[in-house]
């Protein structure tokens, strides 16, 4: 069952995001849900699933068309995100928006034109996937205590550290690595790096193991005395912490996009199994407890969604929204696993079982309040600017 939706004719969208949520769902419906629990088995996705995302103009909405991107606006982005959430495979979700918004834009934005020139048309096109390495094994929201250091040497730096929870960081092709260049403890002097892989002295430590997102590779990165050029930093050196703070502010975004887009997925895919189970002589959508939380439950959602897209559209407009991207972030990822939670309860027994999307669903979501700003974090960043 489809739900209806006032936000679906929100008034800041335009024909061009119609026509991308249009191209997304056939793409989705015929590439990716035929195939997703193989995927699931298999710990990734298929590269020229990738590719072909990159050929329909997927992969680089915002970036400026002369490097292959599409030129479209932050809502744009949102779209991506709330239709991939929809899609009911959050491996898939994030192994593209790791790709589209949290590691690229890093080169996008702080890249030199020799940069963009050698990586640009490759990340739109699905030929490179890439990934960001900010999170450590003792360093996630804080980025400030971050250990991985970078000595700067003749021609280039010398990367020592470890990277923990890196998504794409398997099978990505180009990882944006931050280092500290400063004084050690609590120095914010941070510096972005482009590693290829394959570099000296640069690996992939371990797969990871996780509870969802199973078609997503997950891993723990390690660098010891690899040397990267100095044509590989990103943006200026000590700099970095102010770009990744920057770019956390579109992640957090897009990931309340998602969680929206899955929450509403499940609210559709639950109104459809209580509408058609029986039980006590009825069809569950009879008890008016369950009717009147899933309403509740579609409300809230939707007040939600209200929240992204304006504050995409303020984005849009260059003004300030960290207070609400936290909000939303915050909010979302709450939100999400509430939802999960009441419709796996509707599905019964069913909701336990790995045949139900439903119950995938309710794993894959349970990161959504950790990854990219735990909740608690977020808040914080609330209450400065209230």
């Amino acid at each position: 069952m489809k739900t209806s939706s006032a936000t679906d004719s929100f008034p800041y969208f335009g024909e061009e995001h119609a026509i991308l949520r249009n191209t997304l769902r056939r793409f989705l419906a015929d590439r990716v849900l035929p195939f997703g629990d193989a995927w699931e088995e298999r710990g990734f996705v298929p590269r020229e699933v990738l590719r072909e995302m990159g050929s329909l103009g997927l992969l680089g909405m915002r970036f400026a068309p002369e490097h292959g991107g599409a030129g479209l606006d932050t809502l744009a982005n949102v779209v991506l995100a709330e239709e991939l959430g929809r899609c009911t495979y959050g491996g898939f979700s994030v192994t593209v928006l790791v790709h589209t918004d949290m590691a690229s834009p890093h080169l996008y934005h702080a890249g030199t034109a020799a940069q963009l020139d050698r990586w640009m048309p490759d990340i739109t096109a699905g030929r490179k996937i890439t990934a960001v390495a900010m999170t450590e094994p003792d360093a996630g929201s804080d980025l400030a205590s971050m250990r991985t250091n970078a000595r700067k040497v003749d021609g280039g730096y010398v990367l020592n550290g470890a990277k923990m929870f890196i998504t794409n960081g398997v099978h990505g092709d180009l990882y944006f690595v931050a280092a500290k260049t400063g004084d050690a403890g609590r120095s914010h002097r941070i510096t972005m790096f482009g590693l290829e892989k394959g570099m000296p002295g640069f690996r992939v430590a371990r797969a990871l193991k996780k509870t969802g997102w199973l078609c997503s590779d997950t891993a723990e990165l390690v660098f010891e005395d690899c040397f990267v050029p100095d044509e590989n930093v990103i943006g200026e050196e000590g700099r970095g912490f102010y770009a990744l703070v920057k770019n956390l502010q579109n992640e957090r975004l897009v990931i309340g996009a998602l969680a929206l887009g899955e929450a509403m997925k499940a609210i559709e895919i639950t109104l459809d199994w209580v509408k058609q189970r029986q039980a006590f002589g009825a069809a569950l959508w009879e008890k008016q407890a369950i009717r009147q939380r899933l309403s509740m439950r579609l409300a809230q959602v939707e007040a939600a969604r209200a929240l992204v897209f304006n504050t995409a559209w303020r984005d849009s407009k260059g003004e300030n929204v960290v207070k609400e991207v936290s909000m939303i972030k915050a909010l979302a990822g709450t939100l999400v696993n509430e939802v999960m939670y009441d419709c796996v309860q509707f599905h019964g027994g069913m909701g336990y079982m790995r045949e139900s999307a439903i119950e995938r669903m309710s794993r894959d979501a349970r990161v959504q309040a950790i990854g990219g700003g735990a909740t608690e974090v977020m808040l914080e960043e609330v209450a400065k600017r209230i």
